[in-house]
């Protein structure tokens, strides 16, 4: 599964999230995450929300979030965690259905961020664009997106405690004029969410983002949960 965030300041200021139809038959492609049969439950959404230039810590999407789940509903409601320090906004989040992906080996997955930059980098090359450069700051707001969204097993771009992109971002101490945010849960390999990204228009946008300067990324993993894998992509440019 996949999720696709942006934002510029001032000015545009927009954030994009983007659930994609697929089969979970297919290998990769938009949210599909294993070799399951599982017919997908996902509406094909670009839901987007303008932020202010000094955005709140939780702001909310202009329209409800239309996708229903990994693969559809699950037969049966799974027992969730609920806290009162969970204040990401209802229906920002997804979870995945109890099993969807364990048939999945997960043994070697490993994350080489020199090779996930320079994997990156082979493909902004090939459309003119100038390369990233791993930056800690942007490494950190990936890390603490990931570590975040494997404790409540789930994929979003808010935080348990409403944090957006751009919060992460501000917290980790990066000044930027420019931010963007991947997200992708389940997949074994960082090729793997790779190319689910580049066959994504929302997520494809943000690798290919023009001014970007800088990239952190992050994979957090976790096997008692649903999703397995928790993959945190965030690209920036600096003020």
């Amino acid at each position: 599964m996949l999720k696709t965030a942006a934002r510029l300041v001032p000015g545009v200021a927009k954030m994009y999230r983007v659930a994609l139809t697929a089969g979970l038959a297919t290998a990769l492609a938009g949210c599909s995450l294993g070799s399951s049969s599982l017919s997908s439950g996902f509406t094909d959404t670009d839901t987007t929300a303008s932020l202010a230039s000094s955005p709140s810590p939780s702001p909310a999407f202009s329209s409800p979030i239309k996708s229903v789940g990994l693969g559809g509903e699950p037969s049966a409601p799974r027992e969730v965690k609920v806290a009162a320090l969970d204040k990401a906004p209802s229906g920002t989040f997804e979870r995945a259905p109890p099993g969807v992906l364990s048939d999945r080996d997960y043994s070697k997955t490993a994350l080489n961020a020199e090779m996930a930059r320079d994997l990156i980098n082979d493909y902004r090359k090939k459309h003119g664009l100038k390369p990233l450069k791993l930056n800690p700051e942007l490494t950190e707001a990936a890390k603490s997106h990931s570590r975040d969204l494997a404790k409540w097993d789930r994929i979003s771009h808010y935080g348990s405690d409403g944090s957006n992109p751009w919060d992460r971002v501000k917290r980790a101490g990066y000044r930027a004029r420019l931010t963007a945010e991947n997200v992708g849960t389940g997949q074994v390999s960082f090729k793997e969410v790779l190319k689910g990204w580049e066959e994504s228009p929302g997520h494809n946008k943000n690798l290919l983002a023009p001014d970007a300067q800088h990239m952190g990324i992050a994979l957090v993993q976790d096997p008692k949960t649903e999703f397995k894998s928790f993959w945190t992509l965030v690209v920036g440019a600096p003020m």
